[in-house]
């Protein structure tokens, strides 16, 4: 299966929710790319749109390959069976870690400008476009544990079968629509995958109505 793009995928991963009669408080979508499928399914449900930031901790000698991740709240989530007990790599990776913790502030400053949906006590569904290793929605799992959610859904329209596994770990439910044994990259399940602007989220952001 195939999206012709994010909003889409959004579409039609809110109606499966719909259909299994997910019920939630409100929406958070995972910047840049999931707040785009998080908006629609947001929509279909009439349900509340915020954000959760994230950012993914790369290798220091790969920074595409992703080895771990940060969220709102202080979260930092390490794959160690990725980093080994290399000391040089460990020392490295104090620095990408310095430097991604910077630019979630960043984030965080700019997306929560306006009123934020206060996660405490609430059933939330956290969205992302796709699940390539689980990293970064485990740590928006465990910041939304750390502010309090009562019950938190992970959802998101294609993922590796490592990812689901991994975050069936931490989250009362995870929900998606195709689990790939074969995952290679979250692009190869859209037709238009093309990278997410800070104002496209912007807008989202500015269109939604929250309570407070």
């Amino acid at each position: 299966m195939t999206f012709a793009s994010r909003a889409d995928a959004g579409r039609s991963l809110g109606r499966h929710l719909r259909e299994r009669g997910v019920m939630v408080d409100g929406v958070l979508g995972l910047p840049r790319g999931g707040v785009l499928v998080a908006a629609e399914v947001a929509r279909v449900l009439q349900r509340p749109l915020d954000v959760l930031v994230v950012r993914k901790i790369g290798h220091p000698r790969n920074r595409e390959f992703a080895i771990g991740a940060l969220a709102e709240g202080g979260i930092v989530i390490l794959d160690e069976s990725a980093i080994h007990s290399d000391a040089g790599v460990r020392e490295e990776l104090d620095g990408v870690i310095r430097e991604e913790r910077e630019r979630l502030r960043e984030y965080e400053f700019k997306f929560h400008a306006g009123a934020r949906l206060n996660p405490a006590g609430k059933r939330l569904l956290i969205v992302d476009d796709g699940l390539a290793t689980g990293l970064t929605a485990e740590a928006a799992v465990l910041s939304c544990r750390k502010q309090g959610a009562r019950e938190i859904i992970v959802a998101a329209p294609a993922a590796s079968a490592g990812a689901v596994e991994r975050l069936k770990r931490v989250a009362d439910t995870v929900e998606v629509m195709v689990v790939d044994v074969n995952f290679e990259a979250v692009g190869r399940y859209y037709e238009v995958f093309s990278q997410t602007s800070d104002a496209e989220v912007l807008e989202l952001l500015g269109a939604r109505n929250l309570p407070g």
